[in-house]
């Protein structure tokens, strides 16, 4: 998948338009994508897609102005799960994301407002 465009609430992916967080999975995309703790990322946030999907990578857009934190938690089981992390401002990920998606198996969550 390739994200073609993203601006403030809105991000366009192979052609389709979403307007909620969401999570760019291999083969699929999960809108309207909600956390626990609104702008935190924790463990629970992301558990299921790592332990499912087993990805090389997880890019997290932390949002137009970075606002969405990694916790402390959530890098330590990125770690033992040996899954590096990006976390960045979206825009940035978006960059990252179509950067390494064609090389790695990639999932990338986007907080696409704030």
């Amino acid at each position: 998948m390739k994200i073609d465009s993203y601006r403030f609430g809105k991000m366009v992916v192979d052609g389709k338009l979403f307007d909620n967080d969401l999570i760019i999975r291999p083969g699929c995309i999960e809108d309207n994508w909600w956390r626990v703790d609104g702008h935190t990322l924790m463990v629970e946030d992301i558990r299921s897609v790592i332990e499912e999907d087993k990805p090389d990578v997880l890019v997290v857009g932390t949002g137009k102005y970075g606002i969405l934190k990694v916790c402390p938690d959530t890098e330590t089981f990125l770690k033992e799960k040996d899954v590096d992390l990006i976390a960045v401002k979206t825009d940035k990920a978006v960059a990252q994301f179509n950067r390494i998606n064609s090389t790695k198996k990639v999932v990338g969550c986007f907080h696409l407002t704030c």
